[in-house]
């Protein structure tokens, strides 16, 4: 791999958070995710240094109650998520680039808000099989984690409002969605609401990851801030076994680091969501490490 030039200085981020899941685990993933040797491989691969801010505090769910069924563990996730934004906005205000270690997908608008609250509301990258966009009215499950990007554009409710918050995150016509292969019902019609270009595995597909991605890109590019959240669930299982919501049919390898790589050529990123690693359910920590690999990649690592 060469070495780009490294004008950023990344801020780590750890949120081992599992509430907004329905499946337990995924609060291992920012630990996975650094023992995979995250710091080293930006370091040695990109010359890009990194400040490890640490774990975020967050509740086990067997002490935690539940509440609400329709949007299981909300304050407490929102009250993590404040947290995350603080440290977002610390990390911006600092010149450095936040990456945020999942965790659950909910992570992501703790990450939203901090960068708002830095900048103003953003575009953003939604790099996943699902599209999140459940509202506690519409969601099959009750789990926070397919509400977050609702909550980000400011649709989910009242039960997302904070003191302090500046919701939308995400500024009107800058939002698309990459890799979708899991819709609810809820969530198709909400987007046919939205400005919003949403590129599924079917266009993937029929016209490719390359073109997906710069459309992508130049939809959600140009306002505040542009934000990148991956979650690991949009590749393969074949590859990714180890996701919080693993769906057949996503991402191959190489089209995963192709769609990062596309990211870095751009040099518009502004910050990072890493999450859904699941290592119950991973092999050999497979997923952790191909975590590493495609940041490395999101972040300008090249084969030649």
């Amino acid at each position: 791999m060469s070495v780009q030039p490294a004008a950023r200085e990344v801020a780590l981020i750890g949120v081992p958070l599992d509430l907004g899941a329905g499946r337990r685990g995924v609060d291992m993933g920012p630990s996975a995710i650094r023992y995979a040797e995250l710091e080293q491989h930006l370091r040695d691969t990109l010359g890009i240094a990194s400040v490890d801010l640490g774990n975020v505090v967050t509740p086990v769910a067997e002490s935690t109650e539940g509440g609400d069924e329709r949007a299981r563990f909300l304050p407490q996730i929102l009250a993590i998520c404040d947290v995350v934004a603080k440290l977002v906005a610390g990390a911006r205000r600092n010149g450095q680039t936040p990456l945020v270690l999942g965790g659950d997908h909910s992570v992501a608008l703790g990450s939203l808000v901090g960068m708002a609250a830095a900048h103003g509301p953003g575009g953003v990258i939604w790099i996943d099989a699902h599209g999140d966009l459940n509202t506690p009215e519409s969601s099959p499950s009750g789990n926070v984690h397919g509400m977050v990007l609702a909550a980000a554009l400011g649709l989910g409710g009242d039960g997302f409002t904070r003191s302090g918050w500046k919701l939308p995150a995400i500024e009107a016509g800058k939002l698309a969605l990459v890799g979708v292969r899991s819709l609810d019902k809820g969530e198709r019609e909400l987007l046919k609401r939205l400005d919003a270009r949403v590129f599924t595995m079917t266009d993937v597909d029929r016209i490719g990851i390359e073109p997906c991605m710069r459309e992508a890109l130049a939809h959600a590019s140009g306002s505040n801030f542009l934000h990148v959240s991956l979650d690991l669930d949009v590749v393969d299982p074949e590859t990714a076994p180890g996701v919080g919501t693993p769906v057949r049919g996503g991402l191959s390898y190489r089209e995963a680091h192709l769609a990062m790589e596309v990211v870095a050529e751009t040099r518009t990123a502004d910050s990072f969501d890493l999450v859904e690693v699941n290592p119950v359910l991973d092999r050999e920590n497979a997923t952790g490490k191909l975590a590493v690999e495609l940041i490395a990649s999101a972040l300008g690592a090249r084969i030649l």
